[in-house]
């Protein structure tokens, strides 16, 4: 199947634009990763979930992607006016443990939940903490090249002698004393100069914090990102993603800092920002209160997949209202589609086809088409589901369409068993007593008994799946 060219929406041009990378043949792609003090919401998993499709577009075009992203595991402090605690440290004082218990906590279960959702594994995961000295010799380059200034609490970026600063968000700098997202502090020349190194406090040691040139510290949190991207895919990036929730602040310094210090304008070709999920009409967000998190999902019965469905049913620019009514929806979808390709797969025994011509042809690069066209998932869903009930199309011809398509939307079809294909477990009694056991466990919230008893059902060869009908039970194909 030919994959046309592919369209992005750029955030620093306000524009969809092809696509061509720097170096033919080749991408290099950055996304924002996790502060890993604490466990990432659904909000957070969708900005992850935007650029694994990306990727997974870019690699059906043929192109070789170098995927990194990050852990933040210091430096990012409760204010965005580089004031306040740092949010492991504070986490790791609430508990009364070490920093390193806590990051590795909250990077372990954002992996894993990564993988819950379909989501392939980055080439690189650079943490902060091992790159300090990357971080340290950007900002000497600044200082330098005399952009920055000291002042009490730390080294400053100077946005008066970066001319653009105020390009990328669109944002008037007079007027960034009055949002309450940059305050001014009593010796910063201006609003938004922000920090590329803090000074630990005089009166105690700090968890975490580093020699330097210009004294003991830590990282800024902008400087992290600049400096591992740098250091893992050179001096020009091709794609940069992350939430909407970063163009104001954070990629905005990232802009300015690396441009001056690595002397390239742009600094990445391409901006890729995915919207907010919004629940109840408010941001989800870990400050509000609004914390669901993928285990959320699977307490309620909804496969960690079906969140993946739903996240495609809305175009990544557009905000999408979150509710499980719609989740479950979403997995009810999932599962109707699942079924259809595993009878296709089975009717022609797993053979390796490839779409002919014809309604066949016509579907297969409408797909394409769609997905190309600045992501256009929704578009790619609906064409996904007529191949399931287009009765124009042989069992062959389908299982090719969604196969060659499952290479975008990460459903593993090839391997997925019918999730109609459940099993009457009325016909063993003993298995019927440990599930009624499991359901009474999750009813009184005693998910690790539930855990238990779904691990010895399946040590036994019984799967379960939970829908919101109840549990399915099958016999494991293995």
């Amino acid at each position: 199947m030919t994959i046309p060219a592919l369209q992005l929406y750029d955030t620093r041009r306000r524009a969809v634009r092809p696509f061509e990378p720097s170096e033919p043949g080749r991408v290099g792609m950055y996304t924002c990763g996790p502060t890993v003090y604490s466990p990432q919401h659904l909000g957070n998993m969708r900005s992850q979930l935007v650029p694994d499709l990306l990727r997974r577009v870019l690699l059906a075009s043929g192109l070789a992607v170098t995927y990194v992203t990050n852990i933040t595991d210091v430096g990012h402090l409760t204010s965005d006016a580089d004031e306040g605690d740092d949010k492991v440290e504070a986490a790791a004082l609430r508990a009364s443990t070490s920093v390193e218990e806590i990051t590795g906590r909250w990077t372990g279960q954002w992996a894993t939940d990564r993988r819950r959702l379909g989501c392939l594994e980055p080439d690189l995961v650079p943490r902060a903490s091992e790159h300090i000295g990357d971080q340290i010799a950007m900002v000497a380059t600044l200082v330098e090249r005399g952009l920055t200034y000291v002042i009490e609490d730390g080294v400053y970026f100077d946005v008066s002698a970066f001319p653009g600063y105020a390009e990328f968000a669109g944002i008037a700098l007079d007027d960034l004393a009055a949002t309450g997202r940059v305050r001014h502090l009593a010796d910063k020349r201006h609003p938004a100069d922000f920090a590329l190194w803090k000074f630990s406090p005089g009166e105690g040691k700090r968890l975490q914090e580093w020699d330097s040139p210009w004294g003991v510290g830590f990282p800024g949190w902008h400087i992290e990102c600049s400096a591992m991207a740098g250091r893992y895919l050179g001096e020009k990036i091709d794609i940069h993603t992350g939430g909407v929730d970063h163009i104001r602040v954070h990629h905005t310094n990232e802009i300015a800092q690396s441009e001056c210090a690595l002397d390239v304008h742009p600094w990445v070709s391409y901006w890729v920002h995915s919207e907010f999920l919004d629940l109840a009409g408010e941001k989800m967000s870990k400050s509000r209160g609004h914390v669901l998190v993928v285990d959320t999902l699977t307490e309620r019965g909804i496969d960690p997949v079906a969140f993946r469905y739903f996240t495609f049913q809305a175009h990544y620019r557009q905000q999408q209202a979150f509710t499980f009514d719609a989740v479950a929806a979403a997995g009810t979808a999932l599962r109707r589609l699942t079924h259809h390709a595993v009878a296709a797969r089975e009717a022609v025994g797993g053979e390796d086809v490839r779409p002919s011509g014809g309604r066949a042809a016509e579907l297969g690069t409408a797909f394409w088409a769609a997905l190309c066209d600045d992501l256009n998932s929704p578009r790619a869903l609906s064409i996904a589901s007529t191949v399931t009930r287009d009765p124009e199309l042989t069992a062959a011809e389908r299982w090719a369409l969604l196969a060659d398509f499952d290479r975008a939307l990460g459903f593993d079809l090839a391997t997925a068993s019918d999730p109609e294909d459940a099993w009457d477990v009325s016909a063993d009694p003993a298995v019927a007593a440990r599930l009624a056991e499991r359901q009474a466990a999750r009813a009184a919230r005693d998910f690790a008994a539930a855990d238990t008893i779904r691990d010895e059902l399946a040590a036994s060869g019984i799967e379960i799946t939970d829908t919101p009908d109840g549990p399915r039970a099958r016999r494991s194909s293995t």
